[in-house]
């Protein structure tokens, strides 16, 4: 079985080498300078404990697939069906990726569509390099066919993850991690807005309290963090890499590499769009997916606006008794 990684950066990037390192044919799908440096020198990985150079095989396109490929796609949730675009849809797709939007999107063309849900610190510090902070494993991933079971090829895939440097579960009901990943989630914009200033996990809790109110409303099941704890145990905590300085989570390194797009409509955004959809007011997560898309499409670095400000635009929001 061959893995093609769609969206090879410190997700993708990491699960692709795991998989590599574990005996596995990986292809790695990227694109620009993080491209030319895999290709031209290998992917570099470091780790808490080691530096390893891997010859990984890597493309900035669809290559030719045959019988027995497997998509990982590790993209951006707004990049998604753009991604997909050029793959067959015969072929089987996880998607690694935040959010629980992704999987049906996929499901439109895709037959077989498998959630992954990923616990994984890890980035990029120069092209072709990826530093996973994670230790003693670099991630830990549920994986369930979408939208719930478990079959014959997940179980495939959760084995080919737990060969080396991963943990790896099958469940049979995948979203229910995902939706507790999604709460979670929900920080990374107020962290992309307002850096770490007094006040930021005081914004971030409001954000999740709200989500809680309107998943229940709405009766979509998630678990709960000491379901997570149980299971996460110490197999994945977050330690210092040697000359590597650690940035913030995925979407404050939208902002710090200028990209112009961030994820908000996909992590607050799906909070306010179940909201809008069961009549249950949004106003924390509709103004930070606002911002979170203003100061990326305006390329403002992370942590331009301060706590107050953010504070004061969701009070007003919700005065006004917008949804």
């Amino acid at each position: 079985m061959r893995y093609i990684v769609i969206g090879a950066g410190a997700v993708g990037g990491t699960i692709g080498a795991r998989l590599f390192q574990g005996g596995h044919e990986v292809v790695l799908i990227a694109r620009g300078a993080h491209y030319e440096a895999l290709k031209r020198d290998g992917l570099r990985l470091l780790t808490p404990d080691s530096t390893e150079t891997l010859p990984v095989p890597a493309a900035d396109g669809p290559v030719p697939t045959r019988d027995g490929d497997v998509l990982i796609v590790a993209t951006k949730s707004q990049d998604t069906v753009a991604a997909l675009a050029p793959w067959s849809s015969d072929l089987p797709v996880v998607c690694a990726q935040n959010g629980v939007a992704n999987e049906r999107m996929a499901l439109r063309r895709f037959e077989r569509v498998y959630g992954m849900c990923v616990w994984l610190p890890a980035q990029i510090p120069a092209p072709g390099t990826i530093a996973a902070h994670a230790y003693p494993y670099s991630g830990m991933l549920h994986v369930g066919r979408y939208p719930q079971g478990v079959d014959e090829l997940g179980e495939q895939i959760v084995t080919d993850l737990g060969k080396h440097g991963l943990v790896a579960h099958a469940s049979d009901d995948v979203m229910r991690w995902k939706y507790l990943k999604l709460l979670g989630n929900l920080g990374n914009a107020v962290e992309a807005l307002v850096g770490h200033a007094p006040g930021m996990a005081e914004l971030a809790e409001s954000a999740r309290a709200e989500a809680r109110t309107v998943l229940d409303r709405a009766g979509i099941a998630y678990h709960t963090p000491e379901e997570e704890a149980a299971v996460r145990g110490h197999k994945v905590d977050a330690r210092p890499i040697e000359g590597v300085e650690r940035g913030g989570g995925s979407s404050w390194q939208s902002l710090a590499r200028g990209s112009g797009s961030i994820e908000a409509d996909y992590l607050n955004g799906e909070i306010v769009l179940i909201g809008r959809e069961h009549g249950v007011p949004a106003p924390v997560n509709e103004t930070l997916r606002r911002e979170a898309n203003r100061v990326a499409r305006e390329r403002l670095a992370p942590g331009s606006m301060t706590p107050e400000q953010v504070r004061a635009l969701i009070d007003a929001r919700s005065a006004s008794g917008s949804r």
